[in-house]
């Protein structure tokens, strides 16, 4: 019969938990991160601007599989941002400069193999190796890309790679009103959390936050959920 601990704050962690997080740095490594139909690559700046505006100004564009008509990029892919629409190339790369150039963050290029093309970004951010957590954020994708398949992929990618690295806790957040983020989250096993009421000010309006997570002793079933999202294995 296991007894209850008498310290007050609890047992201590296991020391090979502990451990982990010597080997962490504050700022995620660059690495390369490969899956069935995307690729994440650190973001390069300037060399992936011009193709990301243009995957985000509203243009009709096509490449290979992926297309898409004109639309309102405000309203599709920018509205729950810290900014945008950028009028050109040079003003999206000084917000994304913004997240390349942050202690405690990495931004991804997220490329389709098949043709070459960037299709968005997503970054690891607010990083606390410390207590082993980070977090899934800034994330974005051209019309072009939205419905392919990407975010799902990217998101498995990313996931797989921080618990592999040692992390015991992936969070993800969004703006309370952004139904699609929160329903993304929810069908790619990120648990609920609540909502952090005035939790920032963005565009000069208040902004709550719902917050969700993974936790290590979920990420098991996440990724098998993941993975038969995406196809690779039976459902």
């Amino acid at each position: 019969m296991t007894r209850p601990s008498t310290d007050p704050f609890g047992d201590p962690l296991d020391p090979a938990i502990l451990e982990r997080r010597a080997g962490l740095p504050r700022k995620p490594d660059a690495v390369t991160l490969e899956g069935p139909r995307f690729q994440l690559r650190p973001l390069s700046l300037p060399a992936d601007l011009e193709a990301l505006h243009a995957i985000s100004d509203g243009r009709a564009m096509r490449a290979g599989e992926l297309a898409t008509d004109t639309y309102d990029p405000a309203l599709l892919v920018w509205r729950y941002l810290s900014a945008g629409p950028f009028a050109d190339a040079d003003a999206l790369g000084r917000w994304l400069s913004l997240q390349d150039g942050a202690p405690d963050g990495r931004p991804f290029s997220v490329l389709h193999r098949t043709t070459g093309q960037l299709v968005g970004v997503a970054n690891l951010m607010s990083n606390h190796p410390e207590h082993l957590k980070i977090e899934l954020g800034n994330i974005w994708y051209g019309r072009l890309a939205q419905r392919s398949g990407a975010n799902t992929e990217a998101t498995w990618l990313l996931l797989r790679h921080a618990f592999g690295l040692g992390y015991r806790r992936l969070e993800w957040k969004c703006d309370a009103r952004n139904e699609r983020s929160r329903a993304a989250a929810l069908r790619m096993g990120f648990r609920f959390e609540g909502i952090q009421e005035h939790h920032m000010i963005v565009r000069d309006r208040d902004r709550d936050t719902a917050w969700f997570r993974i936790l290590d002793t979920e990420w098991p079933k996440v990724d098998v959920l993941l993975q038969r999202l995406r196809g690779l294995v039976p459902s």
